[in-house]
């Protein structure tokens, strides 16, 4: 399989292949993303070099691991002892480097950084010492680290206050496939499926090429799912045990607060998933929180005319709502399997919020469908409870627009084209009331549909929507 997307990812890595430095470059996001196979491919020719920690590895199997690897790098030119620590390890890297004598830089891949860094291995000060004292000094050498554990990478090596504070010279955080690359995926494996059944896929799988990846040639999208989440041996409904024990050191305390968060489609405030939770100090949710947002699992949006203190933090991955609103505590050959609960009312309830999480994803092929792709923006959510003056109103997505308009989405998951009856059409005049009335902005307001088919004009939208969007739009490339 070759390459799909990544264009900027791509271009980075180019920039620093090509620079007449040194380069220490950090690759971080969530499991089955493709990191290790954009670095694979990407850079198949100058790679001269690869490691992967090992998951629950003890010191003494990455040594034995680590000298296997190396010897295929010197190419039995010599022989060296199994390193007894990191030190040792990077020093005999060194040694080998050093006897290469092409002018090209120098590719080391260092897969899975925080599984090589084990209690008391010191591994990160080895590492810091290899590069400071070796690397760095050199113009021909390029690391790249890597690691799904997003959290660790960030506070570990990124944003690290000793010795490697400022070393990391780029830095790629490597996305979920958008809409667009999702398709081009499907199409270099000869899948044939529309953009509706793509988007269906999307709404489960969330974009993660490994997800993606299990779907058959000749297997509508109901199949695909029912399959992959509701068989015995569906590989979607095995990697959700996995999935957190693998990215976190104590991660029932990460699932406990994506189970909450599953069951608030509006999402909570910090204060309200302390209450909820009870054993967490203050500091310690922040940590748990920040964690799961840079493994791309939850996501912190800012109620307009809002601070930061009032954040509130949404399950945003498709793939762990899904799991836990169908897959989780069902059993196994049950007469519930996808067919059935793809007809269901609380599958086209459930449905609405992975459509808006999917757009809310897709923020700019939204912007560019307004033709304001090239005007200062910032989205938002908003609701509020109301009074006795007002009553309260809840907005799933406006934009706000430095050319003095706010767009007030609705987003509406329908197989068919959206249809605005009269009843609608007063709810949403009552929602830009409610909104005006409380926040006391004087923009102009437009009130705009997405829909996966658009909108079935009538005499209630016409010359009141202003501007519909649908699912082709959101497959554009932006």
């Amino acid at each position: 399989m070759e390459l799909i997307g990544r264009a900027i990812e791509i271009e980075l890595l180019q920039e620093a292949l090509t620079s007449d430095k040194s380069e220490l470059v950090a690759v971080y996001g969530r499991r089955r993303v493709g990191k290790t196979f954009l670095i694979r491919e990407a850079l198949k020719k100058e790679l001269v070099f690869q490691y992967s920690g090992l998951y629950m590895g003890t010191l003494e199997e990455h040594m034995n691991i680590f000298a296997q690897t190396l010897s295929h790098l010197r190419n039995g030119m010599w022989d060296l002892p199994v390193p007894k620590n990191w030190f040792e390890a990077f020093r005999q890297l060194e040694m080998v480097l050093k006897q290469l004598r092409t002018k090209k830089k120098k590719v080391i891949f260092l897969d899975e950084l925080p599984w090589m860094a084990t209690h008391k291995s010191r591994f990160l000060t080895a590492f810091t010492h290899f590069w400071n004292q070796f690397a760095s000094a050199r113009k021909d050498i390029m690391i790249i680290i890597c690691g799904s554990a997003a959290s660790w990478m960030i506070n570990k090596v990124v944003k690290d206050k000793g010795g490697l504070h400022n070393r990391i010279t780029k830095t790629i955080r490597l996305e979920p496939f958008n809409l667009h690359e999702t398709e081009l995926f499907f199409k270099k494996k000869k899948i044939i499926l529309d953009r509706y059944k793509i988007t269906q896929l999307y709404m489960v799988m969330d974009g993660i090429p490994h997800y993606l990846d299990q779907v058959r040639n000749g297997e509508s999208a109901v199949q695909a799912i029912d399959r992959l989440f509701f068989s015995e041996q569906g590989f979607l409904r095995q990697e959700y045990h996995q999935l957190f024990a693998s990215l976190f050191d104590d991660s029932e305390k990460h699932r406990k607060v994506i189970e909450l968060l599953s069951q608030k489609k509006q999402g909570m405030s910090r204060e309200e998933l302390i209450e909820k939770i009870g054993i967490f100090s203050g500091g310690g949710i922040s940590k748990i929180l920040e964690e799961l947002m840079e493994s791309g699992f939850i996501s912190r949006s800012i109620p307009f005319g809002k601070t930061l203190k009032d954040s509130i933090f949404k399950l945003t991955d498709n793939y762990t709502a899904f799991y836990h609103k169908y897959v989780a505590g069902s059993k196994i050959g049950s007469n519930k399997n996808w067919e059935k609960i793809a007809q269901s009312a609380s599958w086209y309830s459930w449905s609405g919020l992975a459509f808006e999480n999917l757009c809310m994803r897709h923020i700019q092929q939204v912007k560019k469908a307004l033709r304001i792709d090239g005007i200062k923006t910032e989205a938002a959510t908003w609701h509020h409870k109301g009074n006795e003056e007002m009553q309260g109103a809840q907005i799933d997505m406006l934009i706000h627009r430095a050319d003095g308009i706010i767009n007030i989405c609705e987003i509406k998951y329908s197989e068919t084209p959206f249809t605005i009856t009269k009843n609608y059409a007063n709810e949403i005049r009552m929602k830009m009331a409610s909104f005006r009335h409380f926040t006391k902005v004087k923009n102009t307001l437009f009130p705009t549909i997405i829909a996966p088919y658009g909108l079935n004009e009538n005499i209630y939208s016409r010359g009141f929507i202003q501007n519909v969007i649908d699912i082709e739009q959101l497959f554009e490339v932006v």
